[in-house]
């Protein structure tokens, strides 16, 4: 009973905290809103949501999140270390990197991941979800890319998310 009326409780709190903060106002006409769209807009809502894969190991998950900030802050030193000398050095390329994740959240924090690192950036991901292009500001050679973001951080996101 419960669960049909508040479908996804978090949401409701967010939603009701937010309008209140976007008003700046806890009046009684503004509480009353809130608890409206606090109650209906995610019950208009919950039919669409897409079923997301369920994070499997947890721990991983934060080894992952952790060792992906280390990368962050290295990349950041290397690519300033790059960008000092001439331009003429930088190697630009596009790598297609076949995928082995299935499922289009996994694909996002895979895609994301690389464009958070400094360097790298997403470009687009193939129809058939089966290649990431992926843009690197200076490459020396693409196998050696390719085998390490697939062992880095695909890999990682395999058993994370067990797909």
């Amino acid at each position: 009973m419960l669960r049909r009326i508040f479908p996804m409780p978090t949401h409701s709190l967010v939603l009701f905290i937010v309008w209140l903060l976007l008003n700046q106002s806890i009046a009684p006409g503004h509480l009353l809103l809130a608890l409206i769209f606090a109650l209906l807009i995610p019950i208009l809502v919950g039919g669409m949501q897409a079923e997301q894969p369920h994070i499997r190991r947890p721990i991983k998950a934060v080894i992952y999140f952790l060792r992906v900030l280390v990368d962050i802050i290295v990349a950041n030193i290397e690519v300033t270390v790059q960008l000092m000398r001439p331009v003429k050095y930088l190697q630009p390329a596009f790598v297609a990197i076949p995928l082995e994740l299935t499922g289009d959240f996994p694909i996002t924090v895979l895609a994301s991941t690389i464009s958070l690192t400094p360097g790298t950036l997403s470009a687009e991901v193939s129809e058939d979800k089966q290649w990431l292009y992926v843009h690197a500001l200076h490459m020396k050679d693409e196998t050696t890319l390719v085998r390490e973001i697939k062992k880095r951080y695909e890999a990682p996101l395999l058993e994370i998310f067990g797909c």
